[in-house]
């Protein structure tokens, strides 16, 4: 099976192209990269020397297409691929959202394709695995939603928190991109940790979408989500709050997710609170749900590796699932440590 990714040269396509080359049923056959047209892909990445493609400015013949492309850009590369029967993993957020009128308030651009948006599947296999069997076009969800609905689904489906929910996110630099902003200069972002977009992240959306899908009274939930950057690499570390239904005890709490993720390759239900450490380089996501005995609040700790599970790592998953792969193929890397 031939693939490709469409912007080769960002964090997510870099990372991409490490984990496809590794992988024993594809072939990374095609790559495309605007500022690096006519270059190796090793000139670009050394530490890629072994994959001998040069970065093109189209994709070639390829059968799945993995878009890395910044959002609004991405749709456009999308549209013709997955009209042309090429299925897509799409790791922007141009098809994650199902209201189209979202993406004007978050995004800033009215998307070119609403009717598209019905038939894209939200790629987080943990809660869409069905639906991504048998999809031609998967939105591989966003870094910080991914680690946040994993942290609430079990409880958020089995109707044990009140509507409230506060979120707090802290991501490394990785998570900004590789375009140069001020922020993300080492002088900046050295020795220092910053809250930013306190007046709604563009994730939120995507968050209370999908927990909204599991809430089963039906009520809308609300969410507070405050993401910050820390002076890492990689990883977020999330940490949610929200009050319990009933004297549910944390025994009986951490039992719920062990039973809810008991099949699922790469959530672990961690017996001690995560570290971002323990997941750098790998696709897995630790969850650790305890209760503030002095207050009775549920906090739910969840760490990911930003650019695998919340990035390149799923969307190969994703890929997996799409083939019909074993799920975990090309991804049983453990993480690096220290």
């Amino acid at each position: 099976m031939k693939v490709g990714i469409i912007n080769v040269t960002g964090y997510a396509g870099v990372e991409l192209a490490r984990l496809l080359h590794q992988h024993p049923q594809v072939e990374l056959a095609s790559v495309t990269g605007r500022s690096a047209v006519g270059q190796s892909l090793s000139q670009v990445f050394p530490h890629l020397a072994d994959i001998k493609l040069t970065i093109r400015d189209r994709l070639g013949d390829v059968e799945l297409a993995f878009a890395a492309m910044p959002h609004k850009e991405s749709a456009r590369e999308v549209i013709p691929l997955f009209e042309r029967g090429v299925k897509v993993v799409d790791i922007s957020a141009d098809f994650r959202l199902k209201d189209a009128s979202e993406y004007q308030r978050w995004y800033g651009f009215s998307h070119p394709a609403p009717k598209l948006l019905a038939r894209a599947v939200y790629g987080l296999p943990e809660l869409h695995r069905a639906e991504i069997a048998s999809a031609n076009l998967v939105a591989n969800p966003g870094c910080y939603p991914t680690g946040a609905i994993l942290a609430l689904a079990p409880v958020v489906k089995a109707g044990l928190v009140e509507i409230d929910i506060v979120i707090d996110s802290k991501s490394g630099l990785s998570g900004a991109g590789r375009t140069l902003t001020l922020p993300t200069h080492y002088a900046e972002a050295n020795e220092d940790v910053s809250a930013y977009a306190l007046e709604g992240h563009r994730h939120l959306p995507e968050i209370t979408q999908e927990l909204n899908l599991l809430e089963p009274s039906g009520q809308q939930l609300s969410v507070t989500f405050v993401p910050h950057l820390i002076p890492m690499t990689r990883g977020i570390l999330t940490t949610c709050y929200a009050t319990l239904t009933g004297k549910k005890g944390i025994e009986a709490i951490r039992k719920l997710y062990r039973d809810f993720y008991q099949d699922e390759p790469f959530v672990r239900v961690a017996g001690t609170p995560p570290h971002t450490k323990q997941t750098w380089g790998s696709n897995f996501c630790l969850v650790y749900p305890t209760i503030d005995q002095r207050t009775g609040k549920l906090v739910v700790i969840s760490a990911i590796d930003n650019l695998v599970k919340g990035a390149a790592g799923q969307a190969v998953q994703n890929m997996n699932i799409m083939l019909g792969l074993p799920e975990a193929t090309g991804l049983e890397s453990l993480a690096v440590y220290p």
